[in-house]
């Protein structure tokens, strides 16, 4: 089995696509984001991190995120 062929199932087995058709915009994004650390709460639990390691790490992720966060200023 090549490579690439492998990485699309490893995918297929953790990504879920969220529905577009039916949602606002604030929803659709929101049910991006749910689905995303659904999917990476899967995957870690999947490679033996504890429920407790799982959290820790997506907090800290998400914690970093909004510390960053830099909204565009709107021009005049």
């Amino acid at each position: 089995m090549s490579e690439k062929s492998e990485e699309l199932s490893e995918h297929d087995m953790f990504v879920t696509e969220f529905p577009k058709k039916g949602f606002g915009l604030v929803d659709y994004l929101q049910g991006r984001v749910h689905f995303s650390l659904m999917d990476q709460m899967k995957l870690m639990h999947k490679s033996g991190m504890s429920q407790t390691q799982i959290k820790e790490t997506i907090l800290a992720s998400v914690s970093e995120i909004l510390d960053n966060f830099e909204p565009e200023s709107k021009s005049p």
